[in-house]
């Protein structure tokens, strides 16, 4: 039996315009290897940074003339370094994200990670309920396995978002940028919110939602089932207590934007509907941590 074909996630003119972004940070992150993002070390960039005595073994390339003739003092210029900067994509994969959530998740995560990869930077795949971060990509060689590994995700269980959380805080690696893409529909969604920052990385959260999770699509007596446990209630859904429910939502949406940004990191609102182009190159250049996790 020959296996179908996994959908295409990001059209070919998209990601070539993708090419000419880059994941930014607003802090200066060290990484290990040589990368496009501002560094505090310093290195041979050509970006200026400061001044410092010359000691004997040093570079004397680095040694400004211009300065020792003004003031009579050996002085080296100090460049900015440029580093790489880890990338850890953190992917609801619960029930409640099953359909055209978890298929939005997967396509927002391989445009992050497709910039990540094409500017040298360290790009790791995190998912709750199931856990572990696979292997670490790194360059263009890594698109492809983004993308195998994204295509392969399915949506099932519940979302132990703390748990998932916990997890990724005890991996090594250097601080670097987390990007949560979830619905965020569990009540665990403050305390792993909250528990995100404590890595001192940088943090972006892409709330994920389907219309329907904010008006409902249904009227009348109902029964309504749990896409996570399974468990059932019935209803009766009048167009009074729809209005109220509605209510109820669009306060919900309010807090949890206010949380994230008072944790200091970005917050970025997708609905399904949305034009995935548009959310990509419109709200992730503004959206997200510094003006734009993308820049």
């Amino acid at each position: 039996m020959v296996e179908s074909p996994r959908p295409q996630l990001l059209e070919p003119g998209l990601l070539a315009r993708l090419e000419r972004l880059q994941v930014g940070t607003r802090r200066r992150l060290v990484g290990g290897l040589t990368g496009e993002h501002r560094s505090p070390r310093f290195g041979a960039s050509l970006d200026f940074s400061d001044y410092r005595q010359y000691h004997p073994g040093d570079d004397l390339r680095r040694i400004d003339m211009n300065a020792y003739a003004r003031f009579d003092r050996l002085l080296l210029k100090l460049f900015e370094a440029e580093d790489d900067v880890e990338v850890r994509l953190l992917i609801d994969t619960s029930g409640s994200m099953e359909g055209t959530k978890l298929l939005r998740a997967k396509q927002l995560a391989a445009a992050v990670g497709f910039v990540a990869l094409t500017n040298r930077d360290i790009v790791t795949v995190h998912t709750f309920p199931t856990g572990g971060g696979g292997p670490r990509m790194l360059g263009q060689n890594g698109i492809p396995a983004l993308f195998d590994r994204l295509n392969g995700l399915e949506a099932d269980g519940s979302t132990p978002f703390a748990a998932a959380t916990m997890d990724l805080l005890t991996r090594p690696g250097p601080p670097g940028l987390t990007v949560v893409f979830s619905d965020l529909l569990t009540p665990e969604w403050d305390a792993g919110i909250r528990r995100l920052p404590a890595r001192q990385g940088d943090l972006a959260v892409v709330h994920i939602l389907d219309p329907t999770d904010i008006t409902p699509a249904v009227s009348g007596d109902v029964q309504l089932v749990d896409a996570e446990t399974g468990a059932t209630v019935d209803v009766s859904v009048s167009p009074a207590v729809a209005e109220d429910y509605t209510a109820l939502a669009t306060a919900w949406l309010g807090e949890v934007a206010g949380r994230v940004r008072r944790s200091r990191a970005g917050y970025v609102q997708v609905f399904t509907t949305d034009d995935l182009e548009q959310t990509v190159m419109g709200a992730f250049t503004g959206g997200l941590p510094g003006q734009g996790v993308l820049r």
